[in-house]
C-alpha cells in the first residue's frame, strides 16, 4: 500500500508534490543527465511527473528516468539557467508548420520541445 501513496497525485491546495518526481533522463558519456524542453512559449524547463504511469504516457515506456525531489531537480538545472520546473505536463499539439518530404520522415509530435545539454 505504500508504494501506491507515493504513485498519488498531490493535493491542488500543495505548492509541490509530495515525495520524488519521475524526471526523464537521457544517457550521457559519464552518467544520465536530465532532459530539458520547451514549454509552448519557448521557455527553457525541466520536467518532472508524479508517477511512472504518467510519465510513460506522455514520453513513452522507452523513456528512461530518475526519481528525484523538487528541489534537487531545480538545483541540478539551475546552473544551466533553467529555472522553471514543469510537474505533469500534458501533451499537446505542435504548432503549426510546412510540411515538406524532408521534415516529415523524423518529425513527431511533442508536447515540449528538447532542448538538448547546455554546453
Amino acid at each position: 500500500m505504500a508504494d501506491h501513496l507515493s504513485d498519488e497525485d498531490p493535493e491542488p491546495s500543495e505548492r509541490f508534490p509530495a515525495g520524488p518526481l519521475y524526471v526523464p533522463v537521457r544517457p550521457g558519456p559519464a552518467a544520465c543527465a536530465a532532459r530539458l524542453f520547451r514549454t509552448p512559449l519557448g521557455d527553457r524547463t525541466a520536467v518532472g511527473f508524479t508517477s511512472r504511469r504518467r510519465l510513460t504516457a506522455t514520453l513513452g515506456t522507452d523513456q528512461p528516468w530518475i526519481r528525484l525531489a523538487e528541489p534537487a531537480l531545480r538545483s541540478l538545472t539551475a546552473p544551466l539557467g533553467v529555472t522553471t520546473v514543469t510537474v505533469d505536463p500534458q501533451l499537446c499539439a505542435p504548432a503549426v508548420t510546412a510540411v515538406t518530404p524532408s521534415t516529415t520522415a523524423h518529425h513527431r509530435p511533442h508536447w515540449l520541445h528538447v532542448t538538448g545539454a547546455a554546453r
